[in-house]
């Protein structure tokens, strides 16, 4: 089965504007086809544990086989789970070192025989989707999206407008990298409650938001999916709003990343 056989008008009757995105993942490298029109999935989503070790020539490979699955043949949007500049890979916390100093674009192109490629940052890519079509997107201003997992991923949006690359998750608060205070792998390794745990992130919290005054955050990873439990004990000043895309974030974020200019000098459509 793949999602090209699936319906492709929204209930609105609008023809639905598709793109195809892949989220490159420490487990899982997972993809599908977007409809641009309401950034939800055109049929199921396909995913491939990620290879270990993780080097370029195989996550490539893995990206490939799943965009064969859909028979895609057009540009597509990938994201990476680390700092790209300049197309070239800064960072790999979860992937293999030898991405670093990589030309990522290129070297997922020539595994598809010249398929144009747009490669961002994860977090950058759920920040962008939460923005346009989830928790954010009646929410002008400055948008900041925070995933609390192993460690600590954010984005930045103002107006539709991503400033790429932060890494609010290696911020020093209080003596101590973000990440490493409140990560939702932290309240568990210290079998922390949720109002113990929730102490760090307002910390996080408010370290943020007295460097950038945002008008919105958006928690995001698999702890959001309790948000209840513990969104309501932080004590920021900043709204604070669980992130609702979840495990599809990525895939629509770098299929916007496909069909539209998502870099700093230029807004996103939201048409």
């Amino acid at each position: 089965m793949t999602a090209t056989d699936s319906p492709v008008t929204p209930a609105d009757g609008a023809p639905a504007r598709r793109a195809f995105g892949i989220d490159i993942g420490g487990s899982g490298v997972k993809g599908g086809i977007v409809d641009l029109n309401t950034g939800r999935l055109i049929g199921d989503r396909y995913k491939l544990p990620t290879p270990q070790p993780a080097t370029p020539d195989a996550v490539t490979e893995t990206v490939a086989a799943v965009v064969r699955e859909f028979g895609w043949t057009g540009r597509l949007g990938v994201t990476y789970p680390g700092v790209v500049t300049g197309g070239v890979v800064r960072t790999a916390a979860n992937v293999d070192d030898s991405w670093i100093g990589t030309d990522v674009r290129t070297v997922i192109e020539r595994r598809l025989d010249g398929q144009p490629v747009t490669v961002l940052n994860d977090a950058d890519a759920a920040g962008l989707a939460e923005e346009r079509y989830g928790a954010g997107r009646d929410q002008d201003g400055v948008v900041v999206l925070l995933t609390f997992g192993t460690g600590i991923g954010s984005a930045v949006i103002h107006n539709g407008v991503l400033l790429p690359n932060t890494e609010f998750g290696h911020v020093e608060v209080d003596g101590m990298e973000a990440e490493h205070r409140a990560a939702s792998s932290v309240k568990e390794r210290n079998d922390w409650s949720y109002k113990r745990w929730t102490v760090e992130v307002t910390k996080v919290l408010i370290a943020v938001e007295n460097a950038i005054w945002p008008d919105l955050f958006i928690v995001g990873g698999g702890i959001s999916r309790k948000a209840e439990k513990w969104v309501p004990l932080l004590k920021n000043r900043t709204p604070v709003v669980p992130a609702e895309l979840r495990n599809s974030a990525g895939i629509v974020g770098a299929a916007m990343a496909a069909e539209f200019d998502v870099t700093a000098t230029a807004p996103a459509s939201r048409s």
